[in-house]
Order: structure tokens, then C-alpha cells, then sequence
């Protein structure tokens, strides 16, 4: 691929050593999560582009796979966590055909969420991945809304889409304020045309689903969803209670989990990170039809990203949590 003297200027630039988080074993982030100011750059493969991480989202994966919940499938240590970013491309592979130095992109840099995810996350100030995971950053979002999307919103998407959700349908989406029920809550309503779109959560954020298109918020605390007098076409179950959602769902509906034990006719999936997909719905988010949610408390610098992850730990996070900025001006 050709590049101008600009590319060859930014790819000369890049450092041979990074700051990064990384872990050599597994346990608790607080014990095993290390921030180290000399880890090698990832080298690009040529189907890959270098970029620097100016901000990375947070997933509750990333705090199970430093427990070792995922050890089947994991890669070697030492192992930088991270799956969300959104930065600026500063150098190419020999066979990336579209994206060139000075991209602003986005995207989830794990093709296959929890089978052998790579060593080098995003949780570092450059990570190397494929082409064909990334996509264009829309311009109207800062870097963190960008970083705050691409496993939620992928996440939300494919398992709509496998459900064959479409326009005309009723949804319950249940914990529709955390990061992929924030996604399922907008896509569901904006995207795929839905009739009708319920969601639960606390008492506090029975607004923001409002905001995001729910015809009604369930306040979980005081009202079982089952007992609504109404059932529906999906019910998205993004909090481990499929045994009620079956209950939920109409005679000949679907519910789709991505947490938790499946209750037959549920089915559970892990998201497949797809830069096309995200290429697909940038025009929603340029419109504004589809917005990033980002937690209140929710944007923490890199040199506390042990806070972040402590947070999302809670299972409280209204949207998501991203870390930013992740390098300091120099």
C-alpha cells in the first residue's frame, strides 16, 4: 500500500516500548493488574494497522477474563486486557486495503469475544488489529463515546438480527441501562423498527430509558416483568434471569441472553466483532438517532483504569465506563 511522506513521518514516530496494563497470572485487577511503562509495541501483521488508543471502553469480560473464568480459551501472559477502542491509525499492513495512517477508527479488537482473544488489548497506548474489525469513527463523537460503543453495540445488534427481529415487533429488554441493554433499548426502537419496547432497571435510570425510545420502564425493584400484562415477540435478557424471560415472551417468541444459564427456548450467544456492522450504523449515530451512553461517573484517566474496572464490577454502571485519555500530551 502506498503511503505518503505524512504516513511514513507517523509510522517512524511510533515508539519501540508503550505504557500498558498487564497481568501475568490470574486473579483480582487489584492484585494482578499492573501498569508498566516499557511494554514492547505489538508488531502488525499485514492484515492489521497499528493504532494509537486515545480512549478504551470497559466490559465486564475484561474483569472475567483477569479472574480466569475464561482460561480454556485465553491467550499467553503477559496479557494486556481491553477490548473497545477508538484512536488514530499510525501505521498499516502490507494487504489493509481501506484504512491509512491518520484514521480516526473505532471498533472491538477481538474478533471472537471469549475464544483466544489476542495477548495485546487496548488497555495500552498502541494495539495492533485487523482491517476488517474496525471501523471509520463517526465525526460528531468524542473519542470516549466512540470507545463506549463497539462491543455494546455489536453485541446488541447480532443478537437482534439473529433473533430476526424486525419492524412491527414488541422487545422487553431486561436491564435496558447497562451497556448492551442501552444499545438494544436504541437499536430495537431506531434502527429496526420496533411497535412497541420495554425495558427494566432501578428506580434512577427509569428516565434515561425513556430517553433512549422505551415506551415503558419497568422499575425492577417494585414490579416482576412477568406478571405485565402483556407478552412479546423478543425478550433481550441482559442479566441472567432467563428462567422469567421464557415466561415473558409470547407463544412462538424468542428470547435471546447473553449472560447467565439458558432456559429452553432461550439461546445464548457471544458476540463476533465485525468492523461492517459498525460501518452499518454509523449513519444512526451522525443522526443522532442512536447516541453512546456513557456512565456520569463513567470517563476515568489511564492511570486509574483499577477504579474503572472496580466499577464496572458493581453492576451498576448506567451505560458504560471508558478510560480516557489514555496518553498524556507530550
Amino acid at each position: 500500500m502506498e503511503n505518503g511522506s505524512g504516513a511514513a513521518a507517523a509510522a517512524a514516530s511510533v515508539p519501540c516500548t508503550m505504557k500498558a496494563w498487564i497481568y501475568g497470572q490470574h486473579g483480582k485487577p487489584a492484585d494482578v493488574l499492573k501498569l508498566k511503562p516499557d511494554v514492547p509495541v505489538p508488531q502488525v501483521k499485514e492484515d492489521q494497522v497499528l493504532v494509537k488508543v486515545v480512549a478504551a471502553g470497559l466490559n465486564p469480560a475484561d474483569n472475567k477474563r483477569m479472574l480466569g473464568i475464561f482460561v480454556q480459551a485465553e491467550c499467553d501472559f503477559p496479557t494486556v486486557p481491553g477490548y473497545d477502542v477508538a484512536g488514530v491509525v499510525v501505521k498499516v499492513g502490507s494487504q489493509v486495503k481501506s484504512l491509512k495512517v491518520g484514521d480516526e477508527v473505532y471498533g472491538n479488537i477481538h474478533e471472537k469475544a471469549l475464544d483466544h482473544p489476542k495477548q495485546y488489548g487496548t488497555l495500552a497506548e498502541y494495539t495492533a488489529v485487523e482491517e476488517k474489525l474496525l471501523a471509520l469513527k463517526p465525526k460528531n463523537l468524542s473519542f470516549a463515546e466512540a470507545a463506549a460503543l463497539p462491543v455494546a453495540i455489536g453485541t446488541a445488534y447480532e443478537g437482534l438480527q439473529r433473533c430476526q427481529f424486525s419492524a412491527g415487533q414488541s422487545i422487553l429488554v431486561l436491564g435496558g441501562a447497562g451497556g448492551v441493554g442501552s444499545m438494544v433499548v436504541q437499536l430495537a426502537k431506531h434502527v429496526f423498527g420496533a411497535s412497541r419496547v420495554v425495558a427494566t432497571a432501578s428506580t434512577g435510570k427509569l428516565e434515561l430509558l425513556k430517553s433512549l425510545g422505551a415506551d415503558l420502564a419497568v422499575d425492577y425493584t417494585k414490579e416482576d416483568f412477568e406478571d405485565l400484562p402483556e407478552k412479546f415477540d423478543v425478550v433481550y435478557d441482559c442479566v441472567g434471569q432467563c428462567e422469567r424471560a421464557v415466561k415473558a415472551m409470547k407463544q412462538g417468541g424468542k428470547v435471546v441472553i447473553v449472560i447467565g444459564a439458558v432456559t429452553v427456548p432461550a439461546f445464548v450467544f457471544i458476540v463476533t466483532s465485525n468492523g461492517a456492522d459498525l460501518q452499518k450504523l454509523n449513519p444512526y449515530l451522525e443522526s443522532g438517532k442512536v447516541k453512546a451512553i456513557i456512565d456520569p461517573k463513567g470517563i476515568y484517566p489511564f492511570s486509574r483504569t483499577l477504579e474503572g474496572l472496580a466499577y464496572v464490577d458493581t453492576g451498576r454502571v448506567a451505560g458504560k465506563v471508558v478510560i480516557y485519555p489514555i496518553q498524556e500530551e507530550n
